[in-house]
């Protein structure tokens, strides 16, 4: 029975995340700002609400004591996968300096904290990592200097990370591009996706993460680019 630490596990990718590893005999435990809601669309049922911490993941001594806690809870992980994100989108001159700030600390820096907190149970378990990047840190767009420099730096980080966990943790990135959650509900509407724009569903996604996680030993999947196929962000 597999051990998975989600990172925005509340909602989005990070809950069909969840209800992936869930249907999978699995136990997930969640990190996010947010408790999973029992009942909510597209999240798992009522009776499959998972163990959940309730974090700040740009705090990094909080992500860190959470994921501490999270091992401790389920006696270890066999896996990680880093769902939570967050955006500000609009011209860098435009964006106050701490919401710039904050989708570095969350979507770089906080994938870090955790990753470097869970790796000695990874390492205990001979685990996995999926961390999530996307189509934008491969890609740069005009308006997202925060978001495309957060996603780069997720890419550097994983694959550097590959070649130093070769042998011990099994690391693999998944780059997906639009998807249909409520990442975009927030947003000046020049920046959200059109009414005909085709948004892959999450649970796509999350089949491709639990792919990765159930590779046998001394098999890895490196990188994963899934995207709808009429996909406007790639290539």
């Amino acid at each position: 029975m597999m051990r998975v630490l989600v990172t925005g596990g509340a909602s989005g990718l990070g809950a069909a995340v969840v209800a992936a590893v869930q249907a999978d005999g699995g136990t997930p435990i969640v990190l996010d700002r947010t408790a999973p809601l029992p009942g909510a669309p597209s999240e798992p049922a009522a009776e499959n609400v998972p163990e959940h911490i309730v974090v700040d993941l740009s705090d990094r001594e909080a992500a860190e004591s959470a994921v501490r806690e999270a091992a401790d809870r389920l006696g270890g992980l066999d896996a990680v996968v880093t769902c939570a994100g967050t955006d500000a989108c609009g011209k860098l001159e435009d964006i106050p300096g701490k919401d710039w700030d904050r989708v570095i600390a969350v979507n770089l820096l906080g994938t870090a904290a955790v990753v470097r907190a869970a790796l000695p149970s990874l390492v205990e378990s001979h685990g996995k990592v999926v961390t999530v990047a996307s189509t934008l840190g491969l890609r740069a767009l005009s308006d997202a200097t925060a978001y495309c420099a957060s996603k780069f730096g997720v890419v550097g980080f994983t694959r550097a990370l590959q070649v130093e966990m070769q042998g011990k943790v099994g690391v693999t990135m998944l780059v997906p591009g639009g998807m249909s959650t409520a990442f975009f509900d927030d947003r000046d509407p020049q920046y959200k996706p059109g009414d005909d724009a085709q948004l892959n569903d999450p649970a796509n996604v999350a089949a491709a993460a639990l792919f990765a996680l159930k590779q046998p030993p001394g098999c890895e999947v490196r990188e994963l680019l899934i995207t709808p196929s009429t996909e406007p962000s790639w290539p």
